[in-house]
């Protein structure tokens, strides 16, 4: 019933859409239908985790990093130079540090002493996991291309200070709970 809403609505808007708006949506949902074009990014990032297999192919090897094929590779697609150079194991290994990142800061959430520390770090920790979800999800075709970084390890002036601050923060309110 829900989907049928969701297609019912999206059918209705699909004319008062603009034409760069349509090609991002067609994109999304068929990235080879537009290789050289509007589906570049996309492809060439599937292309990217894909050749990485399990393992990898090592520390600065991977081939579409090399030859230039992945585009804003320092930034919004630094996961799939990640996975082509570390493979599934590494991406698993990456996985697991989010994770743990998270769930330390939904721990300092929990143990906050008052509540504005609490939505504090519960506001970090969703910038963190939405942003990791997001960039990860893109990168291997889940999500459509946004531009969103992955956090700690993209390189980009404003986001490295946005992550560097919120986390600063998250361990300021960490730190206060052992405060009289």
């Amino acid at each position: 019933m829900i989907a049928g809403v969701g297609v019912g609505v999206a059918l209705m808007a699909w004319p008062h859409l603009k034409p760069y708006q349509r090609k991002r949506v067609e994109s999304f949902l068929n990235p080879e239908g537009d290789v050289l074009g509007a589906g570049y990014h996309a492809t060439q990032s599937m292309i990217a985790v894909g050749s990485g297999q399990g393992f990898g192919k090592g520390w600065g090897q991977g081939t579409q990093t090399l030859l230039s094929f992945l585009p804003e590779q320092h930034t919004d697609f630094i996961f799939s130079v990640w996975a082509e150079e570390h493979g599934f194991v590494g991406c698993l290994l990456l996985l697991a540090l989010y994770f743990a990142l998270v769930a330390s800061a939904l721990g300092i959430a929990g143990d906050a002493r008052d509540r504005f520390g609490q939505f504090l770090a519960v506001g970090v920790t969703a910038m963190l996991f939405w942003h990791a979800f997001i960039n990860m999800g893109m990168v291997i075709g889940l999500l459509p291309v946004v531009g969103v970084t992955l956090p700690l390890m993209s390189y980009g002036g404003s986001s490295v200070i946005s992550v560097a601050l919120a986390v600063a923060l998250l361990a300021n309110v960490g730190m206060r709970r052992f405060v009289n």
